[in-house]
């Protein structure tokens, strides 16, 4: 069976049977899709259909097989004569060599027809009746007809012909070349955004800061963004080329409007993540109030819910400013910002604040005023809070507590004031060390004995006083001796006077029984600090904690009095202190005995000061974790 030879065919409007019934009835014709093949088009331009009546689909296809396959141009035809008067004229053949680029010949008309504006020409407007398109031209007496329907530069027939010479030549095309050079321009655009949005990411990620003091050419050190995107140029070759420098200077994308309009975009696209992760479900708001550093108050809110697969989330929402922390103010602030991502304060279920009065007020607080609107909002204080006031309130109760801290702080701030003193006394605390691991008095392993100084305790971190207490006693001996070489040595009398007078105060039996009872009493807490801390606990574990907490000061007030005094008895044996007769009179300092009840040191230090210490921290723990909250969380 022999191959058919495979033609170029398309798919062009023809009439369906129904149309073509329709088109009869109607005297109208509608087009359907039918194939076309392009190697069967009519040659003879008497012949062809006009192109408006293709698909406009399939219109340049046509065009460029009419163009590539020239003119009709039968040079081998005998062109008949025709009667001009009493002349008889024919077709000339050597006009086709005159006018070869769009002069046809229509055998079937015997008339001259042109290929370009057949092509091209619009059927609508002046040139619409053109002979060279409608009819073809024949009065082959006037071959002045010829030029006229050239004509100038910008006529008809040289636009027809210039749009022929472009579909032939798309790439060359203007409009191609602008499309071109678009795309190009789109792609490096996307790569110059593509890494300064890395570098936005990252930073964001990191909670680094992006601008530098000096972020010019010159500068050894632009910045945290400029380094971030010179790291990525100087690793990926094709960010290389196009960013920096090597980009437009309208077009760089890294100043720093573009920065903050990136990390806006982040933001945006987060907090959609983390609303379309909360979905419809229910939640609780943790709420606090700071200043920024230009003194202007804000609000920190972050959600609070369990996830499709059963976890617990917390996600950070936004920072709110505020004009006051009034609770009327805090109240607006939040529905502004709910309805800001179409959340529902009746779709509350918690409210989680610190323990100020604007917070928790039972008349006028946040979450009284919350509650109002929505009574399922119950509100929880933050447990890890609550602990932090117990411990500021016994500071601030206990006359000989407060003194205690303020001498701590004192005494970090002159020994370890200096990184030449920090280096005194590491050397002094490597110098004990030593010699007590040679005579066996400490052990030695893994992980012990560490390098160490003297801990600065913070403000607001009460627990980390437990750290500062504990360093202290570790080191208390170096300490004592840097204080020694301040006596002696110090640059000025003021100096010298407060290293005496610190040195007099820390190496009274006072200071030390303080020293070790708050260490005691400061272990337990601390450790129930760090544990309500922790992301993974939850509500039932954290009441278990508080009340194994109470169980531990408690069992500590019943059976915990010897052992710490044998504990400070060594403590002072070893540093060479002074330890007062337990059964003798307690003699105290400035005090007139005419105004005092005589009482035995035992008594003083036991009752007075162990008892009341404990009792306090007791008494402030049941007052923040009372039974009547821990049912209620139950």
């Amino acid at each position: 069976m022999e191959k058919q030879p495979i033609k170029r065919k398309l798919t062009s409007e023809g009439p369906s049977e129904v149309e073509q019934n329709v088109s009869e009835t109607q005297g109208c014709s509608k087009h359907s899709r039918v194939e076309i093949d392009l190697d069967d088009l009519p040659s003879d331009p008497g012949m062809r259909k006009k192109i408006s009546e293709y698909h406009p689909n399939e219109r340049d296809a046509i065009r460029r097989a009419y163009w590539q396959r020239g003119p009709c141009q039968p040079r081998e035809h005998n062109f008949p004569q025709r009667k001009f008067g009493k002349v008889s004229r024919r077709f000339v053949l050597k006009w086709f060599d005159d006018y070869g680029t769009w002069l046809e010949y229509s055998i079937v008309k015997d008339a001259a027809f042109c290929l370009c504006c057949y092509l091209f020409r619009s059927e609508n407007g002046e040139q619409s009746s053109d002979t060279f398109i409608m009819e073809g031209f024949s009065n082959w007496k006037k071959k002045e007809r010829f030029d006229l329907h050239v004509g100038g530069v910008n006529s008809a027939h040289n636009q027809s012909l210039g749009n022929c010479l472009a579909l032939m030549n798309e790439k060359q095309q203007i409009q191609v070349s602008f499309v071109k050079y678009s795309d190009q321009a789109r792609k490096e655009y996307r790569i110059r955004l593509t890494a300064s949005l890395d570098c936005v990411r990252l930073l964001l990620c990191q909670g680094l800061a992006f601008r530098g003091h000096d972020e010019s050419a010159k500068s050894r050190n632009q910045g945290n963004f400029r380094q971030l995107l010179e790291f990525l140029r100087a690793h990926n070759d094709t960010i290389k080329s196009h960013v920096l420098e090597n980009a437009p200077g309208n077009s760089q994308v890294i100043c720093p409007d573009t920065q903050k309009e990136l990390a806006n975009a982040a933001a945006v696209e987060t907090t959609l993540v983390i609303m379309k992760d909360l979905g419809d479900r229910l939640f609780s708001i943790l709420l606090d109030e700071s200043r920024d550093v230009s003194n202007k108050e804000q609000v920190a809110i972050a959600l609070r819910y369990v996830d499709s697969k059963g976890c617990v989330i917390e996600r950070f929402l936004g920072l709110v400013h505020v004009s006051d922390t009034t609770a009327a103010s805090l109240k607006l602030a939040i529905e502004k910002l709910f309805s800001k991502h179409s959340l529902s304060i009746s779709r509350l279920r918690g409210q989680g604040y610190d323990g100020a009065s604007n917070m928790r007020g039972e008349f006028n607080g946040l979450k009284t005023l919350i509650m109002n609107d929505n009574a399922s909002a119950y509100y929880i204080h933050c447990f890890a809070h609550q602990l932090q006031l117990t411990l500021v309130a016994v500071a601030k109760k206990h006359a000989q507590v407060a003194l205690l801290f303020n001498i701590v702080s004192n005494v970090v701030n002159v020994a370890g004031g200096s990184s030449k003193r920090q280096d005194l006394l590491r050397e002094k605390q490597s110098e004990k060390v030593t010699e007590a691991l040679e005579i066996g008095d400490i052990p030695s392993g893994k992980g012990l004995n560490q390098e160490t100084t003297l801990k600065r305790a913070g403000d607001t971190r009460w627990s980390s006083h437990f750290g500062s207490l504990v360093n202290l006693i570790i080191m208390f001996s170096s300490t004592v001796d840097v204080l020694d070489m301040i006596v002696e040595d110090g640059s000025s009398s003021e100096q010298r006077g407060e290293a005496y007078a610190l040195l007099d105060a820390i190496q009274s039996f006072d200071f030390v029984f303080n020293l070790h009872l708050m260490k005691t009493v400061l272990r337990i807490t601390n450790e129930l600090c760090l544990a309500l801390q922790r992301k993974d606990q939850d509500i039932v574990n954290a009441m278990t904690l508080v009340k194994l907490a109470k169980q531990r000061l408690q069992q500590l007030r019943d059976e915990g009095w010897e052992p710490l005094l044998t504990e400070i008895s060594s403590f002072c044996l070893t540093h060479k202190i002074d330890t007062p007769e337990m059964d003798g009179v307690f003699k105290a300092r400035g005090r007139s005995r005419r105004n005092s009840q005589e009482v035995t040191n035992s008594y003083h230090y036991r009752v007075e000061l162990f008892y009341t210490v404990v009792d306090m921290q007791l008494l402030e723990l049941n007052n923040c974790f009372d039974e009547v909250n821990m049912e209620l969380l139950l």
